[in-house]
């Protein structure tokens, strides 16, 4: 088969969107500049969440001045009830504001998510590159990877102390760096392997376009095999952006 020709294995599912109330449960800081919230209430009966690339929409405020921001579900307990979003308190938005000051009883309205991607955990080898804001979704996948599964993780933190162990039973080879610029040269150095392979990224826009383009562009990799996502843009806010 040639790399023209491959067909992609990710299945894209598309759900009915609802808007939640949920309340605050507890609290938890990871690291420096990251809390970890627990949410629940009725509202998420029935809430689903089918991919670690899953985004459900953060709403503060009301009518066209609202805050909405996209957040990564970093799990959901459904027998419990309870649904965790871990947010990077970085800069100085309103969702950030929000979450460092959060405490339980809490009330704060989500939506979605309204769709999802689903990656297949039995590729032979996994790239997973991110920045901060791409840390839930990456711990996520690990977690999800079956033992035997090789993965190579590139993450960059502006402090250490935000650094974190990951658990799951992949074997993983991880990279921290401390700049976008550490970042582009890691997949740069990071050598394509022969196999059925898939590569997640998600990060900030111009970086994450960097890295697409060093991936595809030259290294060779098939545009069916990679997700590249814009979680933010460096003078902006809100944004979140797939990348073709």
């Amino acid at each position: 088969m040639s790399i023209d020709s491959r067909v992609s294995r990710v299945q894209r599912v598309r759900h009915e969107l609802k808007i939640r109330q949920v309340e605050v449960l507890s609290v938890r800081a990871i690291g420096s500049h990251f809390r970890s919230i627990s949410f629940g209430g009725p509202a998420l009966h029935d809430f689903h969440s089918a991919s670690f690339d899953d985004h459900v929409k953060f709403i503060l405020g009301d009518g066209p001045d609202a805050a909405k921001r996209d957040y990564t579900p970093r799990s959901f307990d459904p027998a419990a009830g309870e649904l965790v979003i871990e947010f990077a308190l970085h800069g100085d938005g309103p969702c950030a504001a929000w979450a460092a000051q959060a405490r339980p009883g809490q009330q704060v309205i989500i939506g979605g998510p309204k769709g999802s991607l689903i990656i297949p955990v039995d590729y032979e080898w996994h790239l997973l590159v991110g920045d901060e804001t791409g840390l839930p979704a990456i711990s996520r996948r690990l977690e999800e990877l079956p033992a035997g599964a090789r993965a190579t993780v590139i993450v960059k933190v502006d402090d250490a102390a935000d650094r974190r162990a990951f658990a799951g039973q992949a074997e993983v080879d991880l990279h921290w760096v401390d700049s976008d610029a550490g970042l582009l040269a890691a997949v740069q150095a990071w050598a394509l392997p022969a196999g059925d392979g898939y590569a997640w990224c998600a990060g900030e826009a111009a970086t994450m376009a960097a890295v697409r383009q060093e991936l595809v562009g030259v290294k060779g990799l098939d545009k069916t095999a990679i997700r590249a996502a814009a979680y933010w843009k460096r003078g902006g806010s809100g944004f979140h952006e797939n990348l073709e």
